[in-house]
């Protein structure tokens, strides 16, 4: 096939503005390469239909080399190996029994709760304000996912401060902050699944805890704490969807406006808002389990390909206009790859999407003068990965 494109992540372009370069990757071949530091370049799927397709794919797996996890304390090893690791036969077992606590159901009867946490950071933030500013990234959408996985998993009033602190740490990403905050979590979870084991509650770990297939298997003590820590990590992208969706909208004050003016269009507006400014540019990386075919080229056994999410949901052949943002858009046969697709399509999406949905709802009707402090645009991470703010001033009105 013709010499594919190459996107360099080292290019300050790129990371600046990932949506241009990977969409000018995009419109040249449906397919990409992307060199990395000290490995094999990964292949990138450029396009809608080949991104969707490559993802549920069997031929294309997630494997412990998809992942760089951190140097943790030997202990905490077993517990580091969430399900999206694990291979087919194993992934789908997990997948099986957990999967009842995660329906959308059960997260719109999570929504009440979610509600009251919301209202109790919004409550607090006039009073973290300096200078007429205040940080939401900091004061809100990093604390309420937290927030929101301590109600989940039954977490002790007591005790919430320091799991506070954990997803802060967590949410840096890397480095010594998040090493250390390991060890301090998987305690938290595993006296929490005691706790649970020994008095089962209204919660999502009693769901867990209880939770038996038709043949008997349960998950373990091990599985159990493990996935504790999974909504730990996935924690992060309603943190990042929150604050990207608030810049979004500042940034477009007509479709802002339209929001305001009728709430009920909140539930699309959010799948508009993954689609358009999703956190995701990068899907976790697949490797390919035998010799394949992808676009025209020969993929080989062991190789790493990946879908560029961000230039997938921009992809015109999938969607109308599609760099404008318009929470109107009625969602088509066609969505957004922003929760990914096929197996490992994401278990916490619908938790995610009513935790973003009553952020966005409380916030902006709490504070109708709702601005930016900052250039929003010069505080985004050099994060190739994941679209993400490092902070949100704004001032409240």
């Amino acid at each position: 096939m013709p010499t594919v494109p190459e996107i360099d992540l080292t290019d300050p372009a790129v990371v600046r503005d990932p949506f241009t370069a990977y969409g000018a990757a995009r419109e040249c071949s449906p397919l990409a390469r992307l060199p990395v530091p000290g490995a094999a370049p990964w292949w990138v799927l450029t396009r809608h239909e080949h991104a969707r397709a490559m993802l549920g794919d069997p031929r294309f797996e997630i494997t412990s080399g998809s992942f760089m996890g951190p140097d943790v304390p030997e202990d905490c090893r077993p517990y580091m190996r969430t399900m999206t690791e694990l291979a087919a036969p194993e992934h789908a077992r997990l997948r099986r029994l957990v999967s009842p606590a995660f329906t959308a159901r059960r997260a719109e009867a999570f929504r009440p709760r979610i509600g009251t946490l919301v209202a109790e950071l919004l409550d607090a933030l006039p009073g973290h304000a300096e200078d007429g500013a205040v940080d939401l990234m900091r004061h809100f959408t990093r604390p309420l996912p937290i927030g929101v996985i301590c109600e989940l998993v039954g977490i002790p009033e007591d005790d919430r401060p320091r799991w506070r602190a954990y997803g802060a740490a967590v949410a840096a990403g890397s480095g010594r902050r998040f090493a250390e905050a390991v060890p301090g979590i998987m305690e938290g979870a595993k006296a929490a699944v005691a706790r649970r084991r020994a008095a089962p509650g209204d919660d999502l770990l009693s769901d867990l805890v209880r939770a038996q297939d038709v043949d008997g298997d349960r998950l373990s003590d091990t599985e159990t704490v493990t996935l504790v820590w999974h909504l730990v990590l996935a924690g992060q992208t309603p943190t990042n969807l929150i604050a990207n969706a608030v810049a979004a909208l500042l940034a477009h004050p007509a479709q802002l406006a339209a929001l305001r003016a009728d709430p009920g269009l909140m539930p699309q507006a959010v799948e508009e808002l993954m689609r358009w400014c999703g956190p995701t540019l990068l899907s976790i990386p697949r490797h390919a389990r035998e010799d394949a075919e992808l676009c025209g080229a020969r993929v080989g056994k062991g190789e790493a390909v990946v879908a560029a999410i961000a230039s997938a949901n921009r992809d015109p052949r999938a969607f109308a206009d599609p760099d404008r943002l318009d929470i109107t858009r009625t969602p088509g046969a066609t969505s957004h790859l922003g929760f990914a697709h096929g197996p490992h399509f994401c278990l916490g999406a619908g938790l995610a999407r009513v935790q973003t949905q009553v952020a966005l709802t409380a916030l902006l009707d709490r504070f109708p003068g709702l601005a930016p402090a900052a250039d929003l645009d010069a505080l985004r991470a050099p994060d190739p990965g994941t679209w993400r703010l490092t902070e949100l001033p704004v001032t409240t009105g």
